[in-house]
C-alpha cells in the first residue's frame, strides 16, 4: 500500500500555508490545511496524518497548547510535531521541549530545511512504527500463546480450527489497523497427499472463511531458502519471488501491494497487504506462528495415541477379568455405553461421560481371583460360595491400584454392588454415601446382567427386565436403586434396549 504521506500545515497565515502547499505537492507529499489549533486537532482526528508543521504563534490557542494535547492523546502521541516559530529564544525552544515537539524550524523558512526534515521525521516514524509493529506483534503472540496453552484440549484438538482462531486475531479488523494483514491465505496437506486453501479476511465484526481453488499456491517451488519465508514489498520490483507468487494471485482477484509468506511441508501460509513496509520480521512471526500450531498437532497426536494405549490396556485387563465368564464379551463395552448414557442424562460433565465410558469396563476385574466352578456354577450359590463372589469387589479394588487416571475404575469395583438402601456389599453402604459412578453402574448392571443369559438362568427381554427394575421381582426391589438414577434410566430406557441389540448382534 503505496500512500502519500500526509503533511498538516497548521498556521493562521494563509501566505504561509499557501507556500507550504506550493513546496510539498510536488515532492509527493499530501498536504493538509489548518488555519487555528481547533482546526489541527479536528483533522488529525479525521484520519492519518504523518507529520504536523505548526506554527507557534497563533489566536485562542498556540503551538505549544496544540502540541501538548497532541502528545497527551495516545492515539496520535507518535506523530512528529516540527514548530515553526520566529522566535530564536532560548526558552521558546524548552517550551516547545517541553510541549513534545520533535524539531524546530526559524522563520523566514527555507523550503529544502523544510523538506529535509519532513524526510527525516518520516524515516523516523517509519522506524518507530516498526517497532510499534514489532511490539504489538510480539505481545499479541504472548498472549495468543497463554490462551492458546490454557485452552489447549490435547484430545479434542482441531487443526482448522485453530488456525481460525489464529486469524481471528491476526487480521487487520480496521484500517487504522496498519500491523496486521488484511488477507491470509493457508494451505494445508491433508492425510491423503491432496491440499486444500483457505482465504480468511474480515468482513464486517467476524472473520470471514472461503475455500480458494489455487493449488499451486499451496506448495509453490520458490527460491526461499532453509527458512522457508520470503518476503516483499511493491518497491521490489526485480523481485523473483514477488513477480511469480503476483502473478499466481492475479488470478484469484488479490493485488498484492506487499506479502510475508511461510512455505512449509505441511502447511503453507500468506499475509497480504499490510498497511505499511514488511520486513524479514514479519516472515519470522508467520513461521512462529505456523511452527505453534504444528507443535500443538503434534502433541495431540502424541496424546491420542497414549490415550488409545491406556484405553487398550483397560480393556485387556477388563477382558481378562472376564475370561471364566459365559459371557460374548460385549458386556463390558454394553455396560459402558449405559453408564455414559446415564451419566449424560443426570448432567453430568462430559468428561465424567467419557471417564466412566472407559472406566466401568473394569467393574469385574477382581473376579480373576474368582475360581471357575463359582462363576460357571449353574445353580444356586451356597453362603460360603456367596462370601466369596462377594470379595470380587475388595480385591478388583486392589488389582486397580491408587493411580489417579484410574481413581474412578477403583470407586466403581469396590462400589458397583452397593445399594441404595444399605442391603449390598462390601460395605452394606447406604444412599449418597455410595459414590455417584457406583449409583450409575449398579443400575447398568443390573440391568445388562437380566438380559444376558447366564448358565443359571436365561436372557430377559427388554420389557421383562424394565418391569422388574421398576416394580420388583422378590429379588429386585426399586429401592436398591437411587431414585434419580433410575428416574433417568426410565427416560432413557429405550436407548439401553438399543445398545444391547447393537452390540449382541455384532457379537
Amino acid at each position: 500500500m503505496n500512500l502519500m504521506p500526509k503533511i498538516l500545515c497548521v498556521d493562521d497565515d494563509p501566505l504561509n500555508l499557501r507556500l507550504l502547499e506550493a513546496f510539498l505537492s510536488p515532492r509527493g507529499y499530501a498536504p493538509v490545511m489548518a488555519a487555528n489549533g481547533m482546526e489541527a486537532l479536528e483533522k488529525i482526528r479525521e484520519g492519518r496524518i504523518d507529520v504536523v508543521l505548526l506554527d507557534v504563534m497563533m489566536p485562542k490557542m498556540d503551538g505549544f497548547e496544540v502540541c501538548r494535547r497532541i502528545k497527551a492523546d495516545e492515539r496520535y502521541r507518535t506523530i512528529p510535531v516540527v514548530m515553526i516559530t520566529g522566535h530564536s529564544a532560548r526558552e521558546k525552544r524548552i517550551m516547545g521541549i517541553e510541549a513534545g515537539a520533535e524539531d524546530f524550524i526559524s522563520k523566514p523558512f527555507d523550503a529544502m530545511e523544510v523538506l529535509a526534515r519532513i524526510g527525516m521525521l518520516l524515516r523516523v516514524k517509519k522506524l518507530n512504527g516498526q517497532l510499534d509493529a514489532a511490539y504489538h506483534n510480539i505481545t499479541s503472540l504472548i498472549a495468543f500463546g497463554e490462551g492458546l496453552t490454557a485452552a489447549f484440549d490435547p484430545l479434542r484438538f482441531d487443526l482448522k480450527a485453530n488456525v481460525m482462531n489464529i486469524f481471528r486475531r491476526f487480521i487487520a479488523r480496521s484500517p487504522e489497523m496498519t500491523e496486521s494483514p488484511r488477507v491470509v491465505l493457508v494451505g494445508m496437506r491433508e492425510p491423503d497427499g491432496s491440499c486444500t486453501m483457505h482465504r480468511y479476511w474480515h468482513s464486517g465484526t467476524d472473520l470471514a472463511v472461503a475455500p480458494v481453488e489455487a493449488g499451486i499456491l499451496c506448495f509453490p517451488s520458490l527460491p526461499v531458502g532453509d527458512s522457508g519465508i520470503a518476503f516483499f514489498n511493491q518497491a521490489d520490483l526485480g523481485d523473483p519471488i514477488r513477480e511469480r507468487l503476483t502473478s499466481i494471485l492475479s488470478d484469484l482477484g488479490i493485488t498484492p501491494t506487499n506479502l510475508a509468506c511461510h512455505l512449509g511441508d505441511n502447511i503453507s501460509m500468506y499475509a497480504l497487504n499490510y498497511g505499511r513496509q514488511v520486513s524479514r520480521y514479519d516472515a519470522e512471526v508467520l513461521n512462529s506462528v505456523v511452527n505453534q500450531t504444528l507443535f500443538l498437532k503434534s502433541l495431540s497426536l502424541q496424546v491420542k495415541e497414549t490415550e488409545d494405549a491406556f484405553a487398550y490396556t483397560v480393556f485387556a485387563l477388563a477382558r481378562a477379568s472376564e475370561a471364566n465368564d459365559d459371557d460374548t464379551g460385549n458386556h463390558i463395552s454394553r455396560v459402558g455405553e449405559y453408564c455414559a448414557l446415564l451419566a449424560r442424562q443426570l448432567g453430568m460433565p462430559e468428561t465424567f461421560v467419557e471417564t466412566i465410558r472407559l472406566q466401568s469396563s473394569m467393574h469385574d476385574v477382581g473376579k480373576i481371583h474368582t475360581p471357575p466352578a463359582i462363576l460357571k456354577k449353574p445353580g444356586k450359590l451356597d453362603p460360603e460360595e456367596f462370601e466369596i463372589i462377594k470379595q470380587h469387589t475388595v480385591q478388583g479394588a486392589t488389582i486397580i491400584g491408587d493411580h489417579v487416571r484410574l481413581t474412578l475404575a477403583k470407586s466403581i469395583a469396590l462400589s458397583h454392588h452397593e445399594r441404595f438402601d444399605g442391603t449390598g456389599y462390601p460395605y452394606g453402604l447406604k444412599g449418597d454415601r455410595i459414590p455417584i459412578e457406583g449409583r450409575i453402574m449398579a443400575l447398568a448392571d443390573h440391568y445388562d446382567a437380566l438380559r444376558n443369559p447366564r448358565v443359571y438362568k436365561p436372557a430377559l427381554g427388554h420389557e421383562t427386565t424394565m418391569r422388574i427394575i421398576t416394580e420388583g421381582d422378590g429379588r429386585t426391589f426399586p429401592r436398591h436403586f437411587d431414585p434419580q438414577v433410575l428416574a433417568g434410566f426410565m427416560e432413557i430406557s429405550g436407548r439401553f434396549a438399543e445398545i444391547y441389540d447393537g452390540f449382541s448382534t455384532s457379537a
